[in-house]
């Protein structure tokens, strides 16, 4: 894919999963995608099932509201992509009482492509200052 291709997948991508369109969101993957959100209990998740759960509980708990591009590198038919995501935790996301609080966190994504489709997707999330602006973990801790 060319990183225009690759670019105007990943876009439409964000722009489902800001809509909260599970069905949209998986219709971006291929059928056996791995998806890994670094850190996450229970390792990467595999096949569109598995997507399906987390990003259910994603777009309830955690709905987006603003992902500001920092960077964006490609290679042969992967894509890294880093943004300041904005959401507001209204659940318990990640398993921390949201209490309807806006967080602002940086993102790191790798996705490989394969037919046009969405194979791969890692995610880095900046786990303390997640944390910290949800009051599981002291501010201080971040100095």
């Amino acid at each position: 894919m060319t990183p225009e291709e690759m670019g105007r997948v990943v876009e439409e991508h964000f722009a489902i999963e800001a809509r909260a369109d599970i069905e949209g969101i998986l219709a971006t993957f291929t059928d056996d995608i791995e998806h890994d959100v670094v850190g996450m209990p229970g390792g990467p998740l595999r096949g569109k099932t598995a997507a399906r759960a987390f990003y259910a509980a994603l777009t309830r708990e955690l709905p987006a509201t603003d992902a500001i591009p920092r960077h964006r590198y490609y290679g042969d038919n992967l894509l890294v992509d880093e943004v300041v995501w904005e959401a507001r935790a209204v659940g318990r996301p990640f398993g921390i009482e949201g209490e309807g609080r806006p967080v602002s966190v940086r993102l790191l994504h790798l996705f490989v492509f394969r037919d046009g489709r969405i194979a791969r997707e890692n995610l880095w999330l900046d786990w303390a200052a997640f944390a910290a602006q949800l009051g599981a973990l002291p501010a201080a801790a971040l100095a």
